[in-house]
């Protein structure tokens, strides 16, 4: 497998060798590419932010390939939301899919709970839902009378909750402890989550009537904020298709299991980073800070999930070292649902992508040498 990036919409994804030379389509606008084969050992003309990687057959990029192949059975053309699910997975995050209904939110998570042999629940999220609707209470059993812990649905290893934002705060607030500690505490006692422990969210950002919008306390739990949006044309058509008889999730079966994905979250806390990128990383974060157009830049917790994720997104791709395109690469998705903007700057049409846009611009990117990054 090789990096390849679409002429058309400028979406890198991954192609394999033997695709060099032949037409590829690209997953995310569908237009048709015609890579070129580079002679062996060829370097690419123009500046490098980075030293040049190749792939390895490295457990996680394995794994992580036999997890999006599986899901793609069931959402067509989403390779890339598909990629960023799974980077967040084996980085130990969790995921808040935002974008309006019927766009496969809840399917995706369906899918990635049917890709692995874990224990899945789904919460589905109303305005009269309790907390200890989702933590699980004690029961008194007059056969033994005594109080017995019955665990809710939060006692699985990849939980949905769907609809996040209908549920009130307190309802919300029972989420907090297991996604940052993963661990529930009811009746004065401690209950540890069988990991690895997983939670998908889903809101829907156009219907506001009866909604309760999340703090950023909780938003900057989640480690990524992703929209699927509308399939290109090609791609619905395709999904119609696979449409006309069962559904596929119904037949999807597990590639990985439970101890597979805990390994290979271990291996992505080993993927070597250089000083240099880290250094890089805490610039961008102060950078957020010291914008004029942001009212709440970001946090130390959002440098460390930007790093780790880049971790992540590396390990997927088969690389065993980050460099500075992974980060800038991912951190939209990190960082935007973390930063507030300025009321003045909102009136102004300024968006955080935008902002961000600008403070990667202004970063300079560490230079390389012949074995890495320069000091």
């Amino acid at each position: 497998m090789s990096n390849f990036k679409c002429a058309y919409c400028g979406q890198p994804f991954m192609i394999s060798t033997t695709a060099a030379g032949g037409e590829v389509v690209c997953p995310k606008c569908g237009s048709t590419n015609r890579p070129l084969r580079s002679p062996a050992g060829a370097v690419p003309p123009g500046p490098r932010s980075a030293p040049l990687r190749t792939p390895g057959d490295s457990p996680v990029a394995a794994l992580a390939g036999r997890l999006m192949d599986n899901i793609e059975r069931v959402i067509v053309g989403k390779y890339n939301e598909i990629r960023r699910v799974v980077t967040a997975y084996l980085a130990g995050g969790h995921v808040l899919l935002e974008d309006v209904p019927g766009v496969a939110k809840t399917m995706l998570a369906r899918a990635l709970a049917g890709s692995v042999g874990g224990d899945f629940k789904r919460i589905q999220c109303t305005p009269d839902l309790l907390p200890n609707d989702i933590t699980g209470s004690s029961i008194f059993n007059p056969k033994t009378t005594e109080f017995e812990f019955r665990p809710g649905p939060l006692f699985a290893q990849i939980v949905l909750a769907d609809e996040i934002n209908r549920a009130t705060p307190r309802a919300q607030a029972a989420l907090l402890e297991a996604m940052a500690e993963r661990k529930v505490t009811a009746d004065g006692n401690n209950y540890e989550l069988t990991p690895p422990f997983f939670l998908i969210a889903t809101q829907n950002p156009i219907d506001h009537e009866g909604t309760f919008p999340l703090p950023e306390a909780q938003l900057d739990r989640f480690l990524m904020r992703l929209s699927l949006g509308y399939p290109q044309f090609e791609n619905e058509v395709a999904m119609l298709l696979r449409l006309r008889g069962e559904h596929p999730i119904e037949t999807l079966t597990a590639v990985a299991s439970a101890e597979e994905v805990l390994a290979c979250q271990a291996a992505v806390c080993r993927v070597h980073t250089d000083e240099q990128v880290v250094r890089y990383v805490v610039q961008l974060i102060q950078g957020t800070r010291e914008h004029y157009d942001l009212l709440l830049g970001g946090s130390p917790r959002a440098a460390m999930a930007l790093l780790r994720c880049a971790q992540a997104f590396a390990a997927v791709q088969g690389f065993d070292f980050i460099t500075p395109d992974d980060v800038k690469d991912i951190a939209p998705d990190v960082l935007g649902h973390r930063l507030i903007l300025r009321p003045e700057s909102r009136l102004r049409k300024k968006t955080v992508r935008a902002v961000l846009e600008e403070v990667i611009g202004s970063v300079p990117v560490p230079q390389t040498t012949a074995d890495g990054f320069a000091p």
